[in-house]
Order: C-alpha cells, then sequence, then structure tokens
C-alpha cells in the first residue's frame, strides 16, 4: 500500500491506522524546545464517524486508505437505507442506514451527495455543504420579541431535521442551512 509522510498531512487526505480509515480534520505542527518535533493530528473515523487525536513523530509514516469517493444522486429512502445512482455509469447502491449515521437529517430526494467507499464498500456519506430547504413546521414569531439580539426559535425543514431560526421565518418559507454545524445561514428569496 502506498504511505504518506507526515509533512503530507493536510485537511481532506483519507489514511488507514489500525485497519479503519481516516481523514484528517486537521494537523497541527508542533517542535517544542527540547525532544523531536511531531504532528498534532484530528482524525474522523470514516467508518463510526468519531473523532480523536493522535500524535505522529515528525518523519513517520501512515498508509494511504483504500478510498474512493464518488457524487452519487440519491433517488430514494427505504426503511433500512437509502439508494443513490452513479449519473455516470447509471449503477445503483443501497446504504444502510447504519452508514449514513447522523447525515439522514440531511437527505432528500434528486439531490447529489458525495459518497466515500472503503475498499468497494459505502463508508460515508457527505451532504452539500449549504442545502435550500423549506421550512414546514415552526411556532409563530412574536413581534416585539427582539429587545436584545438575534432571537431564535425551532423549526422543521422538509428533509425532517431540526434547526434554529430567527423569528421573522414563516411556515413554507425557503431558507438556506449549513450542514456542517446545521445552522441557519439565510432566507432564500424565490426568483
Amino acid at each position: 500500500m502506498a504511505q504518506i509522510s507526515t509533512n503530507e498531512f493536510k485537511s481532506g487526505v483519507k489514511i488507514e491506522l489500525e485497519g479503519q480509515p481516516y481523514t484528517i480534520v486537521s494537523n497541527e505542527f508542533v517542535k517544542p524546545g527540547k525532544g523531536q518535533a511531531f504532528n498534532r493530528v484530528r482524525i474522523k473515523n470514516l467508518i463510526t464517524g468519531n473523532t480523536i487525536e493522535r500524535t505522529f513523530k515528525s518523519g513517520d509514516k501512515a498508509e494511504l486508505a483504500n478510498v474512493a469517493e464518488s457524487e452519487m444522486r440519491m433517488l430514494y429512502k427505504e426503511a433500512d437505507g437509502a439508494v443513490f445512482m452513479d449519473e455516470k455509469t447509471f449503477d445503483q447502491v443501497k446504504i444502510s442506514l447504519k452508514n449514513i449515521g447522523d447525515t439522514i437529517q440531511w437527505l432528500m430526494d434528486d439531490l447529489v451527495y458525495d459518497i466515500v467507499f472503503y475498499n468497494g464498500e459505502p463508508v460515508s456519506i457527505e451532504p452539500p455543504t449549504f442545502m435550500e430547504m423549506r421550512v414546514i413546521e415552526t411556532i409563530p414569531g412574536a413581534r416585539g420579541n427582539t429587545a436584545s439580539g438575534r432571537v431564535l426559535k425551532p423549526a422543521t425543514v422538509e428533509s425532517g431535521a431540526k434547526v434554529q431560526i430567527p423569528i421573522f421565518i414563516d411556515e413554507g418559507e425557503i431558507i438556506k442551512i449549513d450542514t456542517r454545524t446545521g445552522e441557519y445561514v439565510s432566507r432564500v428569496t424565490p426568483s
């Protein structure tokens, strides 16, 4: 297998540790006053979604993970998973809910997602960074509630995700959401 040195570590690189695929979230090079320099690396397990911190001595090598990424369109959800299609080859793949994890709240039919395959098996799904969704349920905002800064209220969007939105947004409006944090970004004006 191919190896990568610690001086080539950067966000997004996929490595394999103890038989598990990880993606590098952050890499900090540390050069203490005494002793050998090292890299403090935050890595996310592609299968479980857990993020851990590891240290590597400067000059150490790590195995590159056997991963492939593919853009696939979600066709539909089933009780035990979701079906995606590669738009170039028209191959369809069913991904179990266990592999989808928390991303399930961002799944919508007919949208393109990045699917990560490890040794030929789908292990994780990355939704688009920003998604536009219709608010299907929220409480009405009360006038005069804006005395101190930005006031938020709970809402449910069409994918089923629960988000916090400003009180001036009503049911039926389309909003833009950052899927990395689940935060409201802006109101989308109809064109």
